[in-house]
């Protein structure tokens, strides 16, 4: 718990103060308002007066007690999860992802849905309100219980949610895709590409919770990352950084979209895997899960190119832990997950400083929905330094 974000004792910074408080707590999983002082660098009179806020807000309760060194027992505070909910929408280009997550990031409930071939931006829309609206009257959850929709999507989008130029979804050029959903959903609408979502899921309710710096590499229909760096989303100069797809690991390799010879996406990517093999990528993935010489050379080779791109991204970055996730990664997760791990033991400059973990996620499968609904938990509750220091 040493790695929680610090608060800061200057008045005017209430609102950040609450949201370090909150997030002590939410990470957690039980904390005491000592241990929350002790994590967050705030007195213990700030954190009191803000948790009894909180709990008048209903966002926190009071569950049960745990033995201190000495004197009474601490409270243990944790966050109600019944007391907002998110929608979160994860557009593939095949396949929409729908959940709806309490306040914890658990999913109440899950819905998948292909998308028609071909349809028309303004039907595929249509299709996420109607299916945001459904998962919400299954659930019985109240209009008034519902913090947002979030919404994870290929990119690249431009700072108010419009669509440029997605490489893989031709006609979806200019396609304002965040003021769309809000209008036919009527709720609020937080959107971002599906590999930052994915991180920010995983920071919210996965295996990341209490990392101050780590990269997330998506694998999905396309390759891309996400980077939380020192608790903040690094986003980038155009709000499309880490795309860790375009790091070259074949210089004389296939050309890709982008411009450049030998992507990772180029080379790893489920299209590339199919090409190699003549057959559709769940069947090799498959095949090279039950030991098939031919499926595990090929999948190995993808995990060696991974591993390179891996390396890179950790020397450039210098963090402790790489989060792999992503529809992409089914029964090969493993394999990919080991191979990585040995090139970033033995290649990494910093191998001697300190090991970086390697992990998949144990979302992975409904990463970028799961992230999609923590988008706007976190737009709502995290603590942003950015507001702190515009204010």
């Amino acid at each position: 718990m040493t790695h929680m974000q610090q608060g800061t004792n200057l008045p005017k910074v209430g609102s950040y103060n609450q949201a370090v408080v909150l997030e002590a707590i939410q990470a957690s999983d039980g904390i005491s308002r000592v241990q929350i002082a002790a994590v967050s660098g705030l007195t213990a009179q700030t954190v009191s007066v803000i948790v009894r806020r909180l709990l008048e807000e209903g966002l926190v309760v009071e569950d049960g007690s745990a033995p201190s060194s000495g004197g009474k027992p601490r409270t243990i505070l944790r966050v109600d999860a019944g007391a907002g909910y998110a929608v979160g929408v994860h557009f593939d280009p095949q396949e929409l992802s729908c959940v709806l997550a309490d306040l914890a990031g658990r999913p109440v409930a899950r819905l998948h849905l292909p998308v028609r071939p071909g349809a028309r931006p303004d039907a595929v829309v249509r299709q996420m309100a109607r299916a945001a609206r459904r998962i919400l009257r299954e659930a019985g959850v109240p209009d008034g219980k519902v913090l947002g929709v979030g919404l994870a999507c290929p990119g690249p989008l431009d700072g108010e949610g419009v669509m440029v130029s997605p490489p893989r979804l031709p006609g979806w050029d200019q396609v304002p895709i965040k003021g769309l959903l809000r209008e036919y959903t009527g709720f609020p609408v937080t959107v971002d590409n599906d590999a930052t979502a994915a991180a920010i899921g995983e920071r919210w309710a996965g295996i990341a919770r209490a990392t101050p710096s780590f990269a997330y590499l998506y694998l999905g229909t396309g390759i891309g990352g996400g980077l939380i760096l020192d608790n903040q989303v690094y986003r980038g100069r155009s709000l499309n950084a880490a795309e860790f797809g375009h790091i070259t690991v074949e210089p004389d390799g296939p050309e890709c979209y982008c411009g450049n010879r030998g992507c990772v996406e180029a080379v790893c990517c489920p299209n590339a895997i199919e090409a190699a093999m003549g057959a559709d990528h769940a069947s090799v993935c498959a095949a090279a899960a039950a030991g098939e010489p031919e499926a595990l050379r090929v999948i190995e080779r993808v995990a060696g190119r991974l591993a390179d791109a891996a390396v890179s991204v950790v020397n450039m970055l210098d963090i402790d832990l790489l989060v792999l996730g992503g529809p992409a990664l089914r029964e090969v997760g493993e394999i990919y997950r080991e191979v990585i791990t040995r090139a970033v033991s033995e290649r990494a400059l910093t191998r001697r400083l300190h090991a970086v973990r390697v992990e998949t996620s144990p979302i992975a499968a409904d990463a970028a929905a799961i992230g999609a609904a923590s988008l706007v938990f976190h737009a709502t509750y995290a603590p942003r330094l950015g507001t702190l220091l515009s204010g």
